[in-house]
């Protein structure tokens, strides 16, 4: 009877691993950052950033393929280092961006490429225009955070985007068309 009762517990603890769903992580926006940077004339590499921003990560540690990643930012929240490339930014030229318009990333597809690493497949949209965008994505660790006593996950990601795939495209080919994206965030355990 003990035999048949710990086969079934354990057929029980089998079952229940094999069908664990993914667990929902908040972003820690005091942690995460999205860098891009594009060539000007040949002269220099010119940065930018978001942070601050929010979003979740659907996080399957035993099933990283399972994982999902949601992200969004208002677009006036972009952070230049310089008020006149912001206004410029902002203007008809490139965003023509109102309070309200939003760059967002929803993945649509995790290809596990190493123990750590993977290909995010997704949609971004920036001005309005949606394009399939690949991270190449990496898993720094994930453990429980050492100061706040609960799981927490780190992840950093690159990409290369086109601009004119966005309509933003003025200057091209001067100021260049390829811009590095550069992402890393933390997430931790939704209670």
């Amino acid at each position: 009877m003990k035999k048949t009762l710990l086969a079934a517990a354990l057929a029980t603890v089998a079952a229940t691993s094999a069908f664990a769903t993914p667990e929902k992580y908040i972003l820690d926006a005091s942690h995460s950052q999205i860098l891009f940077s594009y060539n000007h004339l040949g002269f220099s590499t010119t940065w930018g950033l978001f942070s601050g921003f929010e979003g979740d990560v659907m996080f399957d540690q035993g099933n990283p393929a399972a994982s999902s990643v949601t992200v969004s930012m208002p677009t006036k929240s972009m952070f230049t280092g310089w008020e006149d490339r912001f206004g410029h930014f902002m203007s008809k030229d490139f965003f023509g961006a109102t309070d309200e318009d939003m760059i967002s990333f929803t993945s649509t597809g995790i290809e596990v490429t190493g123990d750590t690493s993977a290909q995010i497949t997704g949609d971004l949209t920036i001005n309005g225009t949606t394009k399939p965008v690949v991270l190449d994505a990496v898993m720094n660790q994930a453990a429980d955070h050492p100061m706040k006593g609960k799981p927490w996950a780190g992840f950093d990601a690159t990409a290369t985007v086109l601009r004119s795939d966005f309509n933003l495209g003025k200057f091209a080919p001067y100021v260049s068309d390829e811009v590095e994206i550069k992402i890393s965030i933390e997430a931790m355990k939704a209670d």
